[in-house]
């Protein structure tokens, strides 16, 4: 579990967080969503220590994340695993090479120990064969994969992810959407999600929290949200045509029950 309390952060004289508290629940998805500039990014970065918040506290798992000095907090970031935008992957390595980065980083494990490691989460995210081919020879979606697979090498006990599914066409942005859901609940991890993809929002929103001007606006879940009388919180997930005809067609099923 994440819990943080009065997250405040400036960037000179501009407010981009201002006093936000929420809970991030333990084998959950936890969504973080807004528009463009609502502080999204900022707080996933004040959550993993890339930024300091100017005020607040963060606790991972009953433990203040900040109060840590350098060393505790390096310790701590060996439970945490990153699937970045466009999956950050090494371009002159393999992808056995990226998945095995982080064991060769954080552990002394011999080779051949490392090795099995990898073809366990390589065979997770369903990349069987795949370890000697390059980042160039392999589709977006695979790409996200591998990114997948980097990131619970070390089974990680709190995962954050980025718009996983950025740049990827509907279909597989569904069978990443899955593949992190089942991971959560499979590993009981905290899964933290920055995005903008409704669909997603919709399928695997356990715990969303909505962002507007810095602060916290609504939260809720995938059921929720149909039914919110939040009229910015409506105002922008309902933009989308699929959004409209899934609220009336879950209050049509609400009405018939």
């Amino acid at each position: 579990m994440i819990e943080f309390k009065n997250i405040t952060k400036k960037f000179g004289e501009k407010l981009v967080l201002n006093g936000v508290s929420h809970v991030m629940q333990n084998g959950k998805t936890n969504l973080i969503i807004g528009t463009s500039g609502s502080g999204k990014t900022v707080l996933q970065k004040c959550l993993v220590g890339l930024f300091e918040p100017d005020q607040g506290e963060i606790i991972y798992d009953g433990i203040s994340f900040t109060k840590m000095d350098g060393q505790e907090r390096k310790i701590l970031r060996q439970q945490i695993g990153m699937l970045f935008q466009g999956s950050a992957l090494f371009d002159s390595m393999t992808v056995e090479d990226n998945v095995m980065f982080p064991l060769d980083m954080f552990t002394k494990d011999k080779y051949l120990v490392k090795l099995k490691r990898v073809n366990e989460v390589l065979e997770r995210v369903n990349l069987i064969g795949a370890n000697k081919k390059y980042p160039s020879e392999i589709s977006g979606g695979m790409k996200k994969r591998v990114g997948i697979a980097r990131a619970i090498v070390l089974n990680p006990k709190f995962l954050f992810c980025d718009e996983p599914n950025s740049g990827l066409d509907p279909q597989t942005s569904m069978l990443i959407d899955q593949l992190i859901y089942d991971i959560t609940r499979e590993f009981n991890t905290t899964t933290i999600i920055n995005t903008h993809d409704m669909n997603s929002v919709m399928e695997i929103g356990d715990n969303i929290l909505y962002l507007k001007d810095g602060q916290k606006e609504w939260t809720g879940n995938s059921k929720d949200i149909i039914f919110s009388e939040n009229k910015n919180l409506n105002a922008f997930i309902f933009a989308s045509e699929f959004l409209q005809d899934a609220k009336a067609l879950r209050m049509m099923e609400a009405q018939k029950k």
